[in-house]
């Protein structure tokens, strides 16, 4: 399964790449937030791939998900998707934008890719094992390197959303003595957290499932955990919730080695 993961992926990335050198075509969503041709372009190539590959494991994808095209996920294993992963990165032509996509069983992200293909990197996890590989120019994988978290020393390095900081974010850093964090975008946060670069990335604001499960995937692959603020492991497959529309995740705070 990895394998076809990791070249959908790819292919999802290389066509992000033509029209990220072209130039999009951005317009905005009901709730304000951009979406271009490479998101839309991405996501069917992933969904085509997974349909055609495991056509009996529903796929949750982000701009389906958008247009009210939403399967059943109760019970089941179910993939999800984020096409384009840090939409403002690619719009602003920051690099730092992902292609994302999990499997999920029992409520965990249990395998994981997420691939930055501005960055030639691609990070994979399946069967608690985590890698990262280079994309050559040909777009093949190449120099993979098995990764792990690092357990944490005395001066901790943190990770914050370049776009959706807040202060509650800051104010966790600074009670945690956290003086050294970097800003980074897109799910490439848990990937340093897994590489072992990294050492907590608190999330005190919105995100969706599709946003975290690959990263999250690899993150846990890696010997890192991701937990809610009462200390519980992240879930996936949230629907029906009281506060909160479908998939969406409450704050967290992900960790290399605990």
């Amino acid at each position: 399964m990895l394998e076809i993961l990791q070249q959908s992926a790819i292919a999802a990335g290389r066509a992000i790449l033509d029209i990220y050198n072209a130039g999009p075509e951005v317009t905005h969503k009901p709730d304000c937030s951009p979406v271009t041709d490479a998101d839309t372009t991405a996501e069917r190539i992933i969904l085509a791939d997974l349909a055609a590959a495991f056509p009996d494991i529903p796929v949750v994808a982000e701009e389906a998900v958008s247009a009210g095209f939403v399967p059943e996920t109760s019970g089941t294993s179910f993939f999800l998707v984020d096409p384009l992963d840090g939409t403002k990165e690619f719009i602003s032509r920051n690099d730092d934008f992902t292609v994302n996509i999990a499997l999920i069983e029992n409520g965990a992200p249990v395998a994981g890719v997420v691939y930055a293909p501005a960055l030639g990197i691609l990070y994979a996890a399946q069967h608690g094992k985590a890698v990262k590989s280079v994309i050559d120019g040909s777009f093949r994988l190449t120099e993979e390197t098995i990764i792990g978290c690092r357990s944490c020393g005395d001066r901790m390095v943190g990770l914050a959303s370049r776009w959706h900081n807040s202060a509650e974010t800051i104010d966790y850093l600074e009670k945690h003595g956290i003086a050294d964090y970097r800003t980074v975008g897109s799910s490439l946060k848990f990937c340093l957290l897994a590489e072992g670069l990294a050492d907590v990335y608190p999330r005190f604001s919105r995100t969706m499932e599709w946003d975290t499960a690959a990263g999250d995937a690899i993150l846990r692959a890696a010997g890192g955990e991701t937990l809610t603020m009462d200390g519980t492991p992240l879930t996936y497959g949230k629907r029906n919730q009281k506060d909160d529309s479908d998939f969406a995740n409450p704050w967290f705070v992900s960790r290399g080695k605990p």
